[in-house]
């Protein structure tokens, strides 16, 4: 049997051992397995429900001899959002650092998983000045990666040629994510506890403001939607660097949670992630729960850099040109 991630059922996280007992034994429980995972034993092959981890075959399915033999599609319980999330982060906890940013996703992964953790960005940026903040808040080690310009300039041709159609945000998250992903695997941590998700499942963007509840609920399923091609870059990336990230807030729990709450109360009173914010008030303080952080791109100073290499080599408002003039050279 060849194993990337983990399995869990029914809460409980499983051996190899005992996951091949299932594979070659009891294959009814296989139907059920959670967590994020690839699996290949014989001719077969299965990956988790919302395929979080790579693989070569679709998410949610278990193929033989090139044929799909059933979905990967675990029982939930409807647990209250606070046991949902505390259980997907600690299933996730027993290895691994944690990406912090200094938001609230981040945060609140770093305040119960308890592992150390690693922020990136260029000199005095605003995720480096927040993650610090919170880092001495929980109490816990954190990594600093200040990441040069040239650094950057290197970088953006790999990221490139990883990805097969990237966007230029695609290029900036990308290229970020790159530089949380080699930190991570130089300090010797191959799994990476990201707050990935959590926008989308719970409305973390500004278009989720000022919206009716028909335009709420159709911005969520295309946004949700949206994560499977989200997911497929951020892992290319990782994986670049033996590493993967690990996603709490795509557990099946937090999403079946969330998706009990009807979408005027996620976003509500002109907060959004209003229940996620309530949760993480009772792990982290006020300040930290309800702070209005901007996207990783803009916070790490990525995406400024970007721009201003763009410039620099004659490409005063395109950085799709300047990608295209990477490409070339």
């Amino acid at each position: 049997m060849e194993r990337r991630g983990w399995v869990e059922l029914n809460g409980t996280v499983l051996t190899d051992e005992e996951i091949s007992h299932f594979l070659t034994g009891d294959q009814e429980k296989l139907s059920q397995f959670g967590g994020e995972f690839f699996l290949k034993w014989n001719t077969c092959s299965a990956r988790d429900h919302f395929g979080i981890m790579p693989g070569d075959s679709p998410a949610g399915s278990v193929w033989c001899n090139g044929k799909k033999v059933s979905m990967i599609e675990p029982p939930f319980r409807s647990p209250d959002l606070n046991t949902a999330i505390v259980e997907s982060i600690r299933m996730r906890s027993a290895e691994g650092v944690t990406a912090l940013s200094g938001g609230v996703d981040s945060a609140l992964v770093a305040a119960v998983a308890q592992r150390p953790c690693i922020s990136v960005g260029v000199h005095d940026s605003h995720d480096l000045k927040r993650a610090a903040l919170v880092a001495r808040e929980l109490d816990l080690p954190l990594e600093i990666r200040t990441v040069t310009p040239d650094e950057i300039e290197a970088t953006l041709p790999v990221v490139l040629r990883l990805l097969p159609d990237p966007t230029p945000v695609d290029l900036a998250i990308a290229t970020t994510l790159f530089f949380v992903a080699e930190t991570a695997r130089s300090a010797g941590y191959e799994r990476i506890l990201t707050g990935q998700g959590a926008d989308e499942v719970f409305g973390g963007y500004s278009r989720y403001l000022g919206r009716t509840e028909e335009e709420l609920a159709s911005t969520f399923s295309t946004d949700f939607a949206s994560l499977s091609r989200q997911g497929l870059r951020d892992q290319t990336i990782a994986g670049y660097h033996n590493t993967w990230l690990s996603m709490p807030y795509l557990d099946i729990r937090v999403v079946c949670a969330a998706s009990a709450i009807p979408v005027t109360e996620r976003v509500s009173e002109g907060i959004r992630k209003k229940p996620l914010r309530e949760i993480a008030a009772r792990y982290l303080s006020q300040e930290t729960a309800y702070y209005e952080k901007k996207a990783m791109q803009y916070g790490t100073g990525i995406w400024k850099e970007i721009k201003r290499l763009a410039r620099q080599n004659g490409y005063q408002n395109s950085v799709s040109d300047y990608m295209h003039h990477i490409r070339k050279a």
